[in-house]
């Protein structure tokens, strides 16, 4: 039987648990959110976090079940938002910003149809010399680029990881075992700081972070890849658990580099779509650096 077959085969058989995954997902959301309701306040910061997961979810599964044309329009949907959020803290004209990030949106667009390695390959090329020239000049403008470069750069692998097999859902367990860890690290990281937190990370880029909460997040992170990965039958424990650590550590580093930014910017978030998250930036920070992580440690 050719390998083809076999991920065909394999992508069947593992449909039906891609949802049940999902549904479980909603359910935890769903005792989080009771759990919240009991014995945290209104207007605490957990219960509004818990909350604007819930707007942030069902977007995602619907992207899911519109595959494959879905998660392409998420990510389009992702970079307009980011383009709405960082054009409003340019101090010139506005539309001289837009017009250059449109052109960068809509060449690795059409790279990525064509090519997806190529388009990602691209973008790093532009990434690394407004890299450069952001540190010759580090002026506003230069920032609100490299965040943009930085984002379009992360989310170009997204339809890489569409084409790793023949197989259609196996594909489709990877991209959600992708979002499903990158936003549970993120939550658990919040939770353990907030119970936790007594040692800051790096507290003149965010105060916030605690060693204690990216331990906290990093053993989630274990956790859910071993479970997630185990019961999708996508790898063995050996990588998954090496993927759980190096996307939890990626999740971190992603959130640190879009907070040193903001500092540079002096905000506090990129803007208020999302109670409780801040901006679209706020929340897809991590996803900048977890996608291309997974795409390469799985080609490798």
């Amino acid at each position: 039987m050719s390998d083809s077959s076999v991920a065909t085969l394999a992508g069947t058989a593992m449909a039906p648990r891609i949802w049940v995954a999902m549904l479980l997902l909603y359910g935890l959301l769903a005792l989080a959110s009771l759990g919240a309701g009991r014995w945290t306040a209104p207007d605490s910061a957990l219960r509004r976090q818990i909350n604007a997961w819930w707007r942030i979810f069902p977007v995602v599964s619907l992207s899911m079940l519109l595959y494959p044309v879905g998660p392409v329009l998420l990510s389009l949907l992702i970079a307009s938002l980011a383009l709405r959020e960082l054009s409003t803290h340019y101090a010139g004209p506005r539309w001289r910003f837009q017009a250059v990030c449109v052109a960068v949106l809509l060449l690795q667009t059409t790279l990525a149809l064509y090519n997806t390695a190529m388009a990602s390959a691209l973008l790093l090329a532009l990434l690394l010399a407004q890299a450069v020239y952001f540190g010759l000049r580090r002026q506003p403008a230069q920032i609100l680029l490299l965040l943009f470069l930085l984002l379009c750069a992360g989310l170009s692998f997204l339809p890489s990881l569409l084409q790793l097999t023949p197989s259609r859902t196996v594909n489709l367990a990877w991209f959600f075992y992708l979002f499903a860890l990158t936003a549970l690290n993120d939550i658990a990281q919040f939770v353990s700081g907030k119970c936790f937190g007594r040692h800051p990370l790096a507290a003149r880029i965010s105060p916030n972070k605690t060693w204690q909460g990216l331990v906290g997040g990093v053993l989630v992170s274990l956790v859910v890849s071993a479970a997630l990965g185990l019961y999708l039958q996508l790898a063995g424990l050996p990588l998954l658990l090496a993927l759980g650590l190096l996307l939890s550590l990626a999740g971190v580093a992603g959130d640190l580099v879009f907070s040193a930014a903001k500092r540079r910017l002096g905000i506090k978030d990129f803007s208020q779509l999302i109670p409780g998250h801040g901006g679209i930036l706020d929340r897809v920070d991590s996803l900048v650096l977890t996608a291309p992580l997974l795409y390469c440690g799985l080609m490798l």
